[in-house]
């Protein structure tokens, strides 16, 4: 579970020795405590290095402003890619919803209990048949329909609304393909559920494809959108078995399980500064 007042550097850059050394003695030597620290090095010679490290806020000699000033010297000796986040900033999601209900329901529940530290200013559907579920957890609910022949027109109206009110998008089985510019708007911060154990059966009626198949496991697939359909740096995944004996309609309802598990994983995960890009691929802390 995520920390309080906790402070978090997420870093990238070639990899080479002093790396750990040299972050690790900059927190030591402004007082921070650290709590959690991970790093991963893609080979052994001319790889990339990843670091995710995490220290207390409290105690800690330097602001925001301070520490970006100061840890900038460290960032240019070693070519670094680097973000510092803060836990009391908690990250802001609007949710995009369709008409199926399952993912929404699971994201708000787990977000009124406390396993999901964001805060929702918005609920956005190009339907308007799940506005009573809204209500019921008191957010905002917001229609905005797309028609397939207005549908950039539609799609920057939404854009421009959602203009400096949210950090990430969650698309919980939003039945849309975002234009791309949309896509460009958020760069790895469009988070997308996809019905279906990725690379396989990409694109629409996985389930039934899958029943044709005769397959053995379905699974669900949570990734970053891109302007590539279903080709996003994938975040999390999980799978259930199946047999010869299910129906079309055992396999829809035992992906939705898996749908709801890995959707809710993927917003944990970036909502709690755990995921780095690397080319197509994500690093996960």
């Amino acid at each position: 579970m995520q920390q309080d007042h906790v402070i978090t550097l997420l870093i990238s850059c070639l990899d080479r020795p002093g790396i750990v050394a040299a972050v690790s003695q900059f927190i030591f030597e402004h007082q921070g405590n650290i709590v959690e620290s991970d790093q991963y090095a893609t080979a052994r010679q001319n790889g990339t290095f990843f670091m995710r490290i995490s220290f207390s806020e409290e105690g800690f000699q330097l602001n925001e402003r301070e520490l970006i000033d100061a840890f900038q010297p460290i960032a240019a000796r070693f070519g670094m890619q680097w973000s510092v986040h803060y836990s009391r900033n908690r990250k802001r999601a609007a949710i995009l919803v369709s008409r199926l209900d399952h993912c929404l329901v699971d994201l708000l529940w787990r977000w009124r209990n406390g396993e999901l530290v964001i805060d929702i200013p918005c609920i956005i559907s190009n339907h308007p048949d799940l506005e009573p579920l809204a209500r019921m957890y008191q957010l905002p609910y917001y229609h905005f329909p797309i028609r397939p022949e207005s549908r950039a027109a539609d799609q920057q109206r939404m854009l421009e609304f959602l203009e400096g009110k949210v950090d990430f998008l969650i698309l919980a089985r939003y039945m849309q393909i975002l234009e791309p510019f949309f896509v460009q708007a958020y760069p790895q911060r469009i988070i997308n559920i996809h019905h279906s154990f990725l690379p396989a059966f990409t694109g629409a009626r996985p389930y039934e494809r899958a029943f044709e198949r005769g397959v053995k496991i379905i699974g669900a697939t949570a990734h970053y959108v891109t302007e590539e359909l279903d080709e996003g740096p994938i975040i999390a995944q999980d799978v259930i078995h199946c047999n010869h004996r299910d129906s079309i309609e055992d396999l829809i309802r035992k992906g939705r399980d898996v749908e709801r598990r890995v959707l809710a994983e993927a917003v944990r995960l970036h909502s709690e500064d755990r995921v780095l890009v690397y080319k197509n691929r994500t690093i996960v802390f």
